[in-house]
């Protein structure tokens, strides 16, 4: 099976602080589930001060689906990577980097590299097209779930 690689970024505003913003992104437990549109299981585990192992099993159309991620962290550039170590988008990795914009507000810089098989090998359009449609689900979550929930917890 072929594999494609989905290369997309975005920006997205919060109303709260870089170090807030930050602080709130990164940190990862298993009470996290409620914040995505899928239903989500989470464990997580630090590997050492700077990484951490996450397993999310996510339940769709009566199964479910476990992703172990590598997490590592870079608090002084207020950065972080998701790496995915297996499940679906094995391969896929997303960087992540809070930004400030004066001392009230900040935004998330996101970068993906999303890998995916297909039974065949995408033209370029379609390929472009499927990065554009999983670009738009991230900045979905992001919009409508993720940054009200940072804002709502920071408030």
């Amino acid at each position: 099976m072929p594999v494609i690689s989905l290369r997309y970024h975005f920006r997205q505003p919060f109303r709260v602080p870089a170090r807030v913003a930050y602080a709130w992104c990164t940190d990862f437990g298993p009470d996290d589930g409620p914040l995505f549109s899928e239903r989500t299981r989470r464990s997580v585990h630090r590997v050492s001060e700077d990484a951490l192992m996450m397993t999310d099993t996510t339940y769709r159309g009566g199964r479910s689906v476990r992703i172990r991620r590598l997490v590592r962290l870079f608090p002084e550039e207020r950065a972080w990577t998701n790496t995915h170590v297996d499940g679906p988008y094995e391969g896929s990795q997303y960087w992540y980097r809070i930004v400030a914009d004066g001392s009230r507000r900040a935004d998330l810089e996101f970068h993906g590299l999303r890998r995916e098989k297909h039974a065949r090998a995408l033209s370029a359009s379609a390929t472009a097209r499927r990065a554009e449609q999983c670009r738009r689900n991230d900045v979905g979550e992001w919009r409508r779930r993720l940054a009200p929930a940072l804002e709502r917890d920071s408030a």
